[in-house]
C-alpha cells in the first residue's frame, strides 16, 4: 500500500488562479477559424465563434496571453486597429503566413470580456522597442484626452482596456526570433522599456523574458544577466517548455513533470541569487507563460513553411498519455504555487490546443482539455504539500529512478474540502493508495482519466472517446481514504468534512 499524506502544517502557499491561463497567438488557425470566424453558424455580431466561447468558459481559463509568441516580434500593433477595410495585409515573418489583420487589439479585448478572461499583453521588442511599447500601452490603458486614447475611442472602445500584465517581448534569446538579442542587449532594452511603461502606469505587472527553454546554452546565465538589470522594475520572469516522447521513450515522457519541476527550481534559485546580490526584500515570482505537450519532431521549422494564407499549423491530436502528462504538469505548477503565479497552456485552439475546430464546422474537446478543466474547477485556494511513502518507483532514461506517483492537494477551508490531484506515471503497474484523514471525511467523487488504449484520441466524429470516468470503490474506511490507480492515469479525488475544518491526518 502506498501512503499519501496531506498535512495542514505543510502549506506551500496560496493558489493564484492565473496559473490556469492559456495563450492565443496569430499562428495557424488559433485566431482565424479558431476563436474568430464571422461566417460561422454560431458567430456573434463580432464574428466570435460562440461554440468555442462555450468551451473556453468550460475549460476554466482565467487569463490569456496575446498576440504572441514569435508572432509579436515582428508585429505592428497599429495594423490591427481601426476600420477593418483599411487594415493592411502583411507577411508575418514568424510563421511565413499572410496576416489579414481582421482581428487585433480591440477585438481581442472584446473577445476576452465575453470569455470572462483577463488579457496579458506582449509587446514587440524584436523589430520595435520602447516608443512602440509605450504607445500601445497608452492606446490601451489611458482615458480619452490625448491622441492615442482618442484613437481607441474613435475605434469604438470608449473605456480604457485596463490591461494589467505586460510581457516585455518573447523568447528574445532564440535565434529563431525576429530581432533576437544577447542577454546584455535584451536586459538593457527591457530595463528601459519597463522604466518607460511605468511612467505611463506605475501599477502594471511586468514580465521579463527568461530563457526560451531549459536546453538553451545560456539557460541560467541569461536569467542572471537580465534580472541584474531589471529586478527592481519587473514582477515576474518567464519560463517556456514543451514536452514530447523522444526516441520512443514513453517512460521518460510520462515523467516529464520531473523536467518542469527542475526547471522551476533552477529559475527560482537564480532569481533568489540576484535578490541576495541586490540585498533586496522583494521576491520575484514566475510566469510559466508557455507550456504544453508539443510534438516538435513533426514540425519542419519556420523556414520549412511556404509563404501562404493562414491555414493549419501544428494541430497535434492528443492521446490519453498526452492528457496524463498535461495533468502531471499542472500538478507541478501547483506544487510551486508559492513562486509560480501565472501560467499559460499554449495554445488555446487548434494550434497544440485543448480545443479543436473545423472551419465552418464543429468544435470539440481534445483529451488534454479534461485534466485542465477539472483542475481549474476544483483546485482550492490553499495548496498543501503532499508526502508519499512506500510507493513504487519507475526507471527512466531521462531522469533516472523516480517515484511512480506525482501529487499535490488543495484545501478550501470555506467548505471543508480537500482536492487531491495525483498521477500514476508507471506504464504497467497499478498503485493501491491510502490517504490518512482526520475524522469525519467522506469521498465526494473520484474522477480519473485513463484507457486501455493509451493512444486513443478525440475527434470531431467521436468527441467523447476519451473522457474522465467516475471510479467506483474509493472510500474512507477506518480514517483512511483508499483508492486504486491504474497505470498511466490521472486522478482527482475530492473529500469533504461537511464543515470548514483542518484536513490533516496523522501519518
Amino acid at each position: 500500500m502506498t501512503r499519501l499524506v496531506v498535512d495542514p502544517a505543510f502549506v506551500i502557499g496560496g493558489l493564484d488562479r492565473r496559473v490556469f491561463g492559456s495563450f492565443v497567438e496569430h499562428m495557424g488557425r488559433c485566431v482565424y477559424t479558431g476563436i474568430y470566424e464571422p461566417g460561422h453558424a454560431t458567430a456573434d455580431h463580432d464574428g466570435f465563434r460562440e461554440d468555442v466561447l462555450e468551451l473556453v468558459r468550460e475549460l476554466g481559463v482565467t487569463t490569456i496571453r496575446y498576440p504572441g509568441g514569435n508572432f509579436v516580434s515582428n508585429y505592428d500593433w497599429e495594423d490591427g486597429v481601426g476600420p477593418k477595410d483599411r487594415r493592411p495585409r502583411r507577411l508575418d515573418l514568424a510563421w511565413r503566413a499572410i496576416e489579414p489583420n481582421q482581428f487585433g487589439t480591440d477585438e481581442f479585448v472584446a473577445w476576452s470580456r465575453k470569455a470572462g478572461v483577463e488579457p496579458i499583453w506582449a509587446v514587440n521588442l524584436g523589430t520595435r522597442g520602447i516608443k512602440e511599447a509605450v504607445e500601445l500601452l497608452e492606446y490601451c490603458n489611458l482615458p480619452a484626452g490625448t491622441e492615442l486614447p482618442d484613437r481607441r475611442v474613435a475605434n469604438g472602445s470608449e473605456a480604457p482596456h485596463d490591461i494589467r500584465v505586460w510581457c516585455l517581448g518573447n523568447e528574445m534569446d532564440g535565434p529563431w526570433q525576429i530581432g533576437h538579442k544577447t542577454a546584455e542587449e535584451y536586459a538593457r532594452l527591457a530595463e528601459e522599456t519597463a522604466n518607460a511603461m511605468r511612467r505611463v502606469d506605475p501599477g502594471l505587472e511586468l514580465v521579463a523574458c527568461g530563457s526560451s527553454n531549459a536546453g538553451m546554452p545560456t539557460f541560467g546565465e541569461w536569467e542572471r544577466v537580465v534580472l541584474e538589470r531589471t529586478y527592481d522594475l519587473v514582477d515576474h520572469i518567464s519560463l517556456h517548455a514543451y514536452y514530447e516522447p523522444k526516441d520512443g521513450d514513453q517512460a521518460s515522457f510520462l515523467a516529464a513533470s520531473e523536467e518542469m519541476d527542475r526547471m522551476i527550481s533552477a529559475v527560482v534559485a537564480t532569481a533568489d541569487h540576484v535578490k541576495a546580490l541586490k540585498r533586496s526584500d522583494k521576491e520575484l515570482t514566475l510566469s510559466f507563460d508557455e507550456w504544453n505537450v508539443w510534438y516538435q519532431q513533426r514540425f519542419p521549422g519556420e523556414l520549412g513553411l511556404d509563404i501562404r494564407e493562414v491555414g493549419p499549423l501544428i494541430e497535434d491530436t492528443y492521446t490519453v498519455d498526452d492528457a496524463v502528462v498535461v495533468g502531471s504538469l499542472l500538478i507541478t505548477l501547483l506544487r510551486h504555487a508559492d513562486r509560480v503565479k501565472i501560467a499559460c497552456l499554449a495554445q488555446l485552439v487548434n494550434v497544440i490546443g485543448p480545443i479543436r475546430t473545423e472551419p465552418d464546422g464543429r468544435a470539440w474537446r481534445q483529451t488534454i482539455f479534461h485534466p485542465f478543466a477539472l483542475t481549474a474547477r476544483y483546485a482550492g485556494p490553499t495548496v498543501l504539500r503532499t508526502a508519499v511513502s512506500g510507493g513504487p518507483e519507475i526507471d527512466t532514461a531521462a531522469f533516472g529512478r523516480v517515484p511512480a506517483l506525482w501529487s499535490t492537494a488543495t484545501y478550501d477551508e470555506s467548505i471543508g474540502e480537500i482536492a487531491i490531484f495525483v498521477v500514476n506515471r508507471s506504464e504497467y503497474d497499478k498503485v493501491d493508495l491510502e490517504v490518512p484523514l482526520a475524522p469525519g471525511y467522506r469521498v465526494i467523487e473520484h474522477l480519473a482519466l485513463y484507457d486501455d488504449d493509451r493512444a486513443a484520441v478525440n475527434t470531431a466524429d467521436d468527441p467523447d472517446r476519451v473522457v474522465p470516468r467516475a471510479v467506483d470503490g474509493t472510500e474512507v474506511v477506518d480514517g483512511s481514504c483508499t483508492a486504486t490507480l491504474p497505470p498511466a492515469s490521472w486522478h482527482l479525488i475530492r473529500l469533504s468534512s461537511g464543515e470548514a475544518k483542518s484536513p490533516g491526518g496523522t501519518p
